[in-house]
């Protein structure tokens, strides 16, 4: 059965996956180490694991499988998922697929050396705008109705 993995820390979109759920009358988990308010909606499960790198996303990792879609910035994360089965996509709509996935950890362990070789490097990722809520709508609802057709 299809259900929506929420990786919850730093997500901007919560919300409109819990609509998008809602509509598709799945299951949504949303996981983190706490600090987020219950959802009300009967579908939407609210998972808090116990602090420490990575506990959240091994606890989606462990159970995201074909038929499901992971919504996650965690590159990694979206690895693994990918391994499993799972489709995966970032808050702004991007999707991780199996072909793109292997250039996007190599880009970001990349990015990763420049900025421990340049301690001053300063910067940050761009803000969040009203067309990225847009395409993660777009993109989820699209990636559930392909995750319908995986089960």
């Amino acid at each position: 059965m299809t259900a929506i993995y929420i990786d919850a820390d730093a997500c901007p979109v919560k919300t409109e996956a819990e609509r998008v759920a809602s509509r598709h009358k799945i299951e949504m988990f949303v996981v983190s180490n706490g600090g987020l308010r219950p959802s009300a909606n009967p579908l939407v499960k609210m998972i808090f694991v116990e602090d420490g790198p990575d506990v959240a996303d091994m606890w989606i990792a462990d159970r995201a499988t074909r038929g499901d879609v992971v919504v996650t910035g965690d590159i990694p994360l979206a690895a693994k998922c990918i391994e499993g089965g799972a489709r995966v996509l970032r808050h702004n709509g991007e999707i991780f697929t199996p072909e793109n996935i292997g250039n996007i950890l190599a880009t970001r362990d990349l990015m990763t050396d420049l900025r421990a070789a340049d301690p001053f490097r300063q910067g940050g990722g761009k803000a969040f705008s009203k067309a990225d809520r847009s395409r993660f709508l777009s993109s989820l609802d699209s990636e559930i109705l392909k995750a319908f057709k995986d089960v």
